[in-house]
Formats: structure tokens, C-alpha cells, sequence
């Protein structure tokens, strides 16, 4: 029997770069790379589910599945998690703590994206800096009159405006127009220019070294889904899909070890992949439920007190089924 050729569209990731090459293969599966942007893949899945398996939102697919709405089954495949202190500019003329976002206006790109629930919640959690207590203003980040991709149903007490048609949320933020701004990507304005925009933690590194050592949470940001319909007609691919990005992972990290000669255009990797496993473990980056299941849980309830979805969702109804235990030697 022939292979399936199926459409995977993901991000150009090291971790998914034996896949790429074909060192890794998915079992039964002859993929069609697409290589294409986070932005890209996600208003292409959430708006007509174009691809048969690829990089989803985490905050989306949550949202979608709260709604019974979901065209996708997810595999615990976290091809992008990242501490998401860095993803916070502010005016450092007029901010000097994260408490002094009270009552001030932040822009970002979309109100639901994975990255500002993560920081809404650690706003809040750890600075008591609630979602209500700012006005949020949407716009896009180099492009504006940028919406949500999912329509929001958002409680009363969220203020959210839009941007001014024609105006980016950078724009805003060098004219002085808002005090803040939160999104995965940087202000695009040359910081160079404007001075008083900076991070609003000095050293994000050491805020999130901080808030791991606390929560033991590596945020997750994007997961991998398969579209149902397969996954029900093809019972074993969800599994042959999460045994080979796990092992493309693998081999990408053996790779970072191999110092004769650095594989990342980077100085210090040696060094910055001791200092991550002493503070994280061997395994920093793990894929599965069981090892993620607390940072899964942690942001299924941020996502709901947020007033993003209407109930706090499970872990057990994000990911198919077979993806819940594995087998042992």
C-alpha cells in the first residue's frame, strides 16, 4: 500500500530539520513540507483548516475546542515554547514596574494569541496586575487594521479597543499613543530611535529563570494537529506523527552537542545548554502529556479566567486519545 502524502505545514525549526531532510521518516506518511510562518499557518488552518497536519496556537486550539469546534486532534508535540518576558515593551519614561501598567493602555497584535496569555497570566499571577485593571489595543505589529483570526466573546469587564484604522500598535507605541505592548514579535520601529522604548524587565532572562524556578512552567506556545477526519480514518498516524517529531527533536538536540564545530550561528551554546539542564534537566524540551500535563493545566485555567474560553478545558480533550499512554520495554 502506497504512503500517504499528506501536507505538513510547520515552522523551520532545528527540531524539525531531520524531517526536513528526510533522516527522520513519519511511517507510513510521504509529507509535503511547508515551511511557513506562525501567522501564516494559523489563519490558514483556523479560517478553512487547509492542511492536513501542522504547527497550531495552543490559545486557539483551546478557544476552538471550548467550543466543540474544532477541526483538528492535537498531538503533544511543543514545537514552539518560550519564556514570554522578553515579549513585553513599554515606555521606560513612564513604566518603571510591571505595576505600573494598571490603568494604562497596552497594544497587542490579537487579544487571544498564546503569548499574551502567557503573560497576562504571570502579570497577574505574580505582579497582581489583572487582565481588567489595562486597556488592551489591537493592531497589527508592522501592518495595521490587523483582527482577530477567531472571533472573541470576550466578559464585560475586558477592555478592548481597536487600533486607529492606518495605525500599527508600534506606531502607537513610539508616538506615545500607549504605554505598553505585548506580542511574540518586537515593536517594529528602530529602538535606536526612540530611547524610552525598552523591555519592561530589564533582564528577561533572569524574570523568567525566576518564574521557572517558582512554577517549574516552560511555556508552551504551539502544539501539532492532525485534521480529524484522518486521524479517525487513519488510527495510527497520530502515533507515527508524534514517534517521528520526537525523534527529528532528538537529533537536533545530540546535534547541539557536537562542539568541534558550532551548529548554531551563536557564541556560548556549550555553555547556554549546561546552564539550561541544570536549571530545567536533561530533558528541557519535552514532548508527551505526562511531562507537560501541569503547564497544559496551568494555561488551560489562565485561558479561562481570562475570559477567553467559556470553560476550563481538559487536557484529555485537546489530545487524541492514543496519545494519552504509550507503550513500554
Amino acid at each position: 500500500m502506497a504512503n500517504l502524502q499528506l501536507s505538513v505545514a510547520v515552522g523551520n525549526y532545528d527540531r524539525c530539520r531531520p524531517l526536513f531532510d528526510g533522516e527522520v521518516q513519519i511511517d507510513g506518511v510521504a509529507p509535503v513540507f511547508m515551511k511557513l510562518s506562525p501567522e501564516e499557518i494559523f489563519f490558514r488552518a483556523f479560517r478553512n483548516a487547509e492542511f492536513d497536519i501542522c504547527e497550531l496556537s495552543l490559545s486557539s486550539s483551546t478557544l476552538k475546542i471550548s467550543e466543540n469546534n474544532f477541526p483538528y486532534v492535537c498531538i503533544p508535540v511543543f514545537l514552539s515554547r518560550m519564556f514570554r518576558h522578553s515579549a513585553v515593551y513599554v515606555r521606560k519614561d513612564r513604566i518603571k514596574c510591571p505595576q505600573d501598567l494598571k490603568n494604562k493602555k497596552v497594544g497587542l497584535p490579537e487579544y487571544q494569541l498564546t503569548a499574551n496569555v502567557w503573560v497576562r497570566a504571570f502579570l497577574n499571577d505574580d505582579f497582581g496586575v489583572a487582565p481588567e485593571d489595562i486597556t488592551w489595543v489591537r493592531g497589527g505589529i508592522s501592518e495595521p487594521d490587523r483582527t482577530e483570526k477567531i472571533a472573541l466573546d470576550l466578559p464585560k469587564n475586558i477592555r478592548l479597543e481597536n487600533a486607529p484604522p492606518g495605525k500599527t500598535i508600534s506606531a502607537l507605541l513610539a508616538e506615545g499613543e500607549i504605554d505598553g505592548f505585548v506580542a511574540p514579535r518586537a515593536p517594529a520601529v528602530r529602538r535606536e530611535d526612540f530611547k524610552d522604548i525598552g523591555w519592561l524587565f530589564d533582564d528577561p532572562q533572569e524574570a523568567a529563570t525566576d518564574y521557572y524556578r517558582k512554577s517549574k512552567i516552560f511555556p508552551i506556545m504551539h502544539v501539532v494537529g492532525v485534521r480529524r477526519e484522518l486521524a479517525e480514518r487513519h488510527a495510527w498516524l497520530p502515533n507515527a506523527l508524534f514517534k517521528a517529531f520526537s525523534a527529528s527533536k532528538d537529533l537536533a538536540i545530540s546535534r547541539l552537542e557536537e562542539m568541534s564545530a558550532s551548529k548554531i550561528t551563536m557564541p556560548f551554546v556549550d555553555e547556554r545548554l549546561q546552564k539550561d539542564r541544570a536549571l530545567m534537566g536533561e530533558d528541557f524540551w519535552p514532548y508527551g502529556v505526562d511531562k507537560n500535563k501541569h503547564v497544559l493545566e496551568a494555561f488551560f485555567a489562565a485561558h479561562h479566567a481570562q475570559g477567553l474560553s467559556k470553560r476550563v478545558v481538559a487536557v484529555e480533550e485537546m489530545f487524541e486519545e492514543g496519545m494519552l499512554e504509550s507503550f513500554r520495554i
